[in-house]
């Protein structure tokens, strides 16, 4: 849910449960991300494309996806509900970002909700090891509010700001490499998958070799 608002986009809706049940990306270009969080980030500020969102479930059963969308990020944004605080895969998806070595950005959600009590949930995060900025340490924690768009713009900000400074960059002019997220066999088309490609460029007409 907090993915459509930032795309503009109604998928939570056809997903059973109104959960993510599978993993998938989005390429969000800047000047929607711009509209998105408003007189906070002006694109000729920063030296980036857009950004491209990986989105992971959060429920537990879907410990697998979680561990290869943690693998492949730059910068883990860990959904938090304020309401249930830490979960036992809460826990998981951090061990997942820290064995990848990526920053974690905690955006803590559903605060427009009466009983939310986003303290509970910072002190949660300080017990396991990320003290946040607010309390001296360095990671970035956001209240937001996906229902009513709250704090979206501030966790958008927050996210590009931290691009720039850990300086995500990649080549471009030589053959692409990357990773397959997801393969799925298509009625119609047959085998799909769809790639990250993390340098590089990717041209129609080139030949992919995957696995061995």
């Amino acid at each position: 849910s907090l993915l459509d608002k930032i795309r503009g986009s109604a998928v939570i809706e056809g997903e059973a449960g109104a959960i993510t049940q599978h993993i998938g990306a989005t390429a969000v270009p800047l000047d929607t991300v711009s509209r998105v969080a408003g007189s906070l980030v002006d694109p000729d500020d920063f030296d980036l494309p857009g950004l491209l969102f990986i989105d992971t479930p959060g429920h537990h059963s879907f410990t697998t996806l979680r561990s290869r969308g943690g693998a492949l990020a730059d910068i883990a944004i860990l959904v938090v509900d304020v309401t249930d605080g830490f979960q036992p895969q809460t826990i998981e998806a951090i061990d997942h970002a820290r064995a990848a070595d990526v920053p974690i950005v905690v955006a803590i959600n559903k605060i427009d909700k009466p009983e939310a009590n986003p303290e509970r949930v910072k002190q949660q995060l300080a017990d396991v090891g990320l003290v946040i900025e607010e309390w001296g340490g360095d990671v970035i924690c956001v209240p937001v509010s996906a229902k009513k768009k709250q704090g979206i713009n501030d966790l958008l900000e927050n996210i590009l700001v931290l691009a720039e400074v850990i300086e995500l960059k990649a080549e471009t002019d030589c053959p692409a490499e990357g990773v397959v997220i997801e393969a799925k066999l298509d009625k119609s088309r047959g085998p799909a998958a769809t790639l990250l490609v993390q340098r590089g460029a990717l041209k129609f007409g080139d030949i992919l070799v995957a696995g061995d």
